[in-house]
């Protein structure tokens, strides 16, 4: 059977998170302290990425240390500067003689809006985060870390919009296991079975249908590029190679567009990572039907922990009708 739903990371791998409630922003950040090989998807058109040309096939690079998620737009990824020099002095990285060199990928989601638009995740931030993780912190869904200022449903208005956050997602069939991090923050629509349960809404109540929205704006549309983008982080004990996981990334971004109406839009910087650890063979076809459940179920997680804060009102305080929410 296929098991959904745990809050604990696989073996070898730490997962930490940190935040600032006040300016609502923060990181969470994915350590394989030996290393995992890794692949990356960027659907977006607004991407906001760091050392991810690396992560190509064909360069170089065999092995990545750390992924980290950040809120705070591009100033966000100085928080990885944290990251690198706590995994440094714990002599994690390649080694170049001199010292270590960690292998740190990074992608950064849009929050200015949501809070504080002047304080952003910095270096502490990043090692603050990346010492929750060495210390085993719990990782807690909802406004925390790379989600705790992630909104959604921009299309008919910031006044309309929701408020999104990171969610935790996990699939396993047997000792084959994949877990996911995911935080929510997007132009369109959350959705379940096909029934949008979060996202736009109308001014009278009930959901405005971001696609519906877009697609009528077919001549000319708002600018909402500046408040988007979905973060995410697959974590698999698969053996695979560079390639693979660059595909199996690709799975996991189809399944964000099942989920997500609409994704991958110009506004979006979508970006999705995964870390393979290498400890169990499987086929690349099961691996990526554990990826599809994992990361679907990271979203739905994220957006049900959510908290209303400020205008941006959260899925588990939309009123309700017939017993569901509305």
């Amino acid at each position: 059977m296929i098991k959904k739903r745990e809050l604990h990371p696989l073996e070898g791998v730490l997962v930490g998170q940190a935040e600032d409630l006040v300016a609502m922003t923060g990181c969470t950040v994915v350590i394989v302290p030996d290393g995992a090989v890794c692949g990356v998807s960027v659907f977006g058109g607004s991407p906001c990425t760091r050392d991810t040309d690396a992560l190509d096939p064909i360069s170089n690079r065999t092995l990545t240390h750390a992924v980290v998620l950040t809120g705070g737009s591009c100033f966000g990824l100085s928080s990885v500067i944290g990251v690198e020099t706590l995994l440094e002095e714990r002599g994690i990285g390649r080694n170049v003689g001199v010292t270590v060199v960690p292998n740190i990928s990074a992608a950064a989601l849009f929050d200015l809006r949501c809070g504080s638009a002047s304080r952003r995740p910095d270096a502490e931030m990043g090692r603050v985060a990346a010492l929750n993780a060495f210390y085993g912190f719990p990782f807690v869904s909802g406004n925390h870390g790379a989600g705790t200022g992630a909104t959604i449903g921009k299309t008919n208005g910031l006044e309309r919009s929701m408020k999104g956050g990171v969610g935790w997602g996990t699939a396993h069939i047997d000792s084959l296991r994949v877990n996911a991090v995911v935080a929510v923050n997007c132009v369109g629509d959350v959705t379940e079975q096909g029934r949008i349960i979060a996202g736009a809404r109308k001014q009278e109540g009930g959901f405005a249908d971001s696609e519906r929205i877009l697609a009528s704006q077919y001549q000319s549309h708002g600018d909402f590029f500046s408040d988007n983008t979905i973060l995410g982080c697959v974590m698999t004990n698969a053996i695979v190679t560079k390639d693979q996981a660059t595909r199996l990334a690709k799975i996991g971004q189809d399944a964000l567009g099942e989920v997500i109406h609409p994704a991958h839009s110009v506004f979006d910087g979508d970006t999705l990572f995964v870390l393979a650890t290498g400890k169990v063979e499987a086929t690349q076809d099961a691996v990526g039907i554990l990826v599809r459940r994992a990361v679907q179920e990271a979203i739905l997680d994220g957006v049900r922990a959510a908290q209303t804060y400020g205008p941006y009102l959260a899925w588990r305080d939309l009123p309700q009708k017939n017993g569901k929410r509305c």
